[in-house]
């Protein structure tokens, strides 16, 4: 069916204006009433985070989203677009994207009276109408709510005309998404800029006071660090949000493991690649062990991002052996982990003079990390085979530039030792060089071998 094109063909449709929280909140219910997931691909918040944003939207409360840096919140927020309708009717020409039956702005209901019911309609997607600003502190009122044009004063309007008036984003953004990403950091003189936004739906540009019942959901974002210690939302802002959701990371191992194979950029094939399980588990382990970490400075957070980009560079880091050495398939190994030192410097922010050297912590945290998945998968298992047939063999040997074929040569001393092996999958020769390193280092984790590191190898044995 064509769509409408003037405003009495509209009204002949059987448009009936509503606000954009209302909006939302109807095609919330219509999803949740279906059995459809309102904000797919938002891992570890089915049950947390999300229900409480649900509520807070079926409420029509304005949110703010309050966690540390990487946990999802812009995601989440950009997710909000989805509830929106796939396309709004808007006043042709108009920058507010006024109601055409129900217009607010001096320009529209001029229009409406001058052209009747001819005046033009627009089709507006779902998303154009959601709007993200990054707050700064050189954000000023112009930028969010709008400043008198010089210009349209010089052609000869008064000061008291709305229509002098070049307005910013949240005018900008009515009957839709206005986004504020980091509002601590916005100068605490713009944040009183939003009072008569958020409540009695008025802006005021040098004076000039100008009734107009915007219509914007806002969400914004905020560390709690800014918000609880610093104190730099003032507090008659705060209160005029209608809901606080909390967000977290990830509450479980196998919850960032899905983060990271989601969001995890793949610049080509994967086919000459295999990332296996329990290294995956031990790279996004790595930030876990961080966030507990007593150097680690625990306000700030770890983002996720960081588990992102390790796997990243480990896996980057096996395909550039795999292509050196000329094996078909790239799988990591422990010995590739240290490709995590450059994704992870800059990502953790230390305690205050606690005089740690950032590598040697990064060090520390991949030795915790493959600890706490080997035991997880190992606990209770016994490696007496593995033992006696390393001691009958002197020592064995591993490299991150060693070949496969190495290592399967010295899995074949392991004389009935290859179920260890198989438990993790280990079938391929590249996948045997990867299963038996980190067997053989949890097994020096757990004190039952000596390691030394000679020339970029390491070297296992039986302690004396």
């Amino acid at each position: 069916m064509q769509k409408p094109r003037t405003r009495n063909e509209l009204i002949d449709f059987g448009y009936v204006p509503r606000s954009v929280k209302a909006e939302m909140r109807a095609n919330l219910v219509q999803m949740l009433s279906e059995g459809r997931r309102p904000f797919p691909g938002l891992v570890g918040f089915e049950r947390t985070v999300i229900p409480q944003l649900e509520n807070a939207i079926l409420s029509g409360h304005d949110v703010i989203l309050l966690g540390e840096r990487g946990q999802g919140k812009t995601r989440l927020m950009r997710a909000l677009a989805t509830l929106l309708d796939a396309e709004l009717p808007v006043v042709s020409g108009c920058e507010l994207r006024d109601d055409p039956v129900q217009p607010v702005c001096a320009r529209c209901r001029a229009r409406a009276l001058e052209e009747g019911g001819i005046a033009g309609i627009e089709w507006l997607g779902r998303d154009l109408r959601y709007t993200e600003k990054l707050a700064t502190p050189d954000v000023t009122i112009a930028d969010l709510i709008g400043e008198v044009d010089p210009i349209k004063v010089a052609e000869g309007r008064y000061l008291s005309n709305e229509e002098t008036i070049h307005f910013g984003l949240v005018p900008r953004s009515n009957r839709g998404i206005f986004a504020l990403n980091e509002l601590p950091d916005l100068a605490e003189k713009i944040q009183v800029g939003l009072f008569n936004i958020l409540e009695e739906r008025d802006v005021q540009v040098r004076g000039f006071t100008l009734r107009l019942p915007l219509d914007v959901f806002l969400v914004a974002t905020a560390n709690p660090e800014d918000y609880t210690n610093r104190g730099r939302i003032v507090t008659p802002l705060k209160d005029r949000f209608g809901s606080l959701v909390r967000t977290h990371y990830p509450l479980s191992r196998e919850q960032e493991v899905t983060v990271v194979d989601q969001e995890r950029r793949q610049f080509g094939p994967d086919e000459g690649a295999f990332f296996p399980e329990y290294m995956k588990e031990v790279v996004v382990e790595v930030a876990r062990q961080a966030r507990i970490h007593p150097h680690v400075y625990r306000p700030s957070g770890v983002s996720v991002r960081a588990s992102i980009h390790n796997a990243e560079n480990v896996l980057s880091s096996a395909v550039r052996r795999a292509l050196e050495l000329g094996e078909e398939r790239a799988v990591p190994r422990l010995s590739d982990l240290l490709a995590v030192v450059p994704s992870c410097q800059g990502k953790l922010e230390l305690e205050a003079g606690a005089g740690v050297d950032e590598v040697g912590l990064i060090r520390e945290l991949i030795g915790r990390a493959t600890r706490e998945v080997f035991e997880s998968i190992f606990q209770g298992h016994d490696f007496s085979c593995i033992l006696a047939a390393v001691g009958r063999a002197g020592q064995l040997v591993v490299g991150d530039r060693m070949p496969s074929r190495e290592y399967e040569a010295q899995a074949a001393t392991l004389n009935g030792c290859r179920d260890d092996l198989a438990r993790l999958g280990a079938e391929r020769p590249e996948e045997v060089a990867s299963a038996l390193e980190f067997v053989l280092e949890g097994l020096h984790l757990r004190g039952k071998l000596s390691k030394e590191e000679v020339q970029g190898e390491g070297r296992y044995h039986v302690p004396a």
